[in-house]
């Protein structure tokens, strides 16, 4: 685990996602899915295009006194596997997750398990102080804290009664 500037990878998988908008993906996704339904007969549902195109880590942010705290579930991940790095008012967690290797001769009965890379852009809900951001990653829980600038921390304002 690192953190650094946001390269450019010139390596594609199976599934990218860079979501730079996260808080309206599942618009475009349904409106991807609209135009699947009006541009192909039967609206494309029997293709062997998989109905979950990618995957992003779950993750939690909250807000604390002095610092915005990110929780994100990779399990099964190794710390070099993913990168955290900060561009202006976001965070970005991205990395790839490799698919194991099965038996060629076992019959697969179900597959829920998601593999490939992903790109999440987290906003920010306060300024933090970049350099002194800390990761820790623990039982397949990535905790980033980030302590809020000295502007951003809440101040108690004492109200006067006459």
């Amino acid at each position: 685990m690192k953190l650094a500037k946001h390269q450019e990878s010139e390596k594609r998988s199976l599934a990218p996602v860079s979501r730079t908008f996260a808080p309206f993906w599942p618009m475009q996704r349904l409106q991807h899915q609209i135009d699947r339904l009006f541009g192909q007969p039967f609206g494309g549902w029997f293709s062997e295009e998989p109905l979950i195109e990618d995957w992003l880590p779950a993750v939690n942010v909250y807000e604390e006194k002095n610092n915005v705290v990110i929780k994100a579930e990779l399990p099964g991940m190794k710390k070099d596997e993913f990168e955290v790095y900060i561009t202006g008012n976001h965070l970005n967690l991205a990395g790839e997750r490799k698919a194991e290797n099965e038996e060629k001769t076992a019959d697969l009965y179900r597959s829920e398990r998601y593999f490939g890379r992903f790109h999440r852009m987290i906003p920010l809900p306060a300024p933090v102080k970049a350099d002194a951001i800390e990761a820790r990653y623990r039982d397949g829980i990535l905790t980033i804290t980030c302590p809020k600038t000295d502007e951003a921390r809440r101040k108690q304002v004492e109200v006067k009664v006459d």
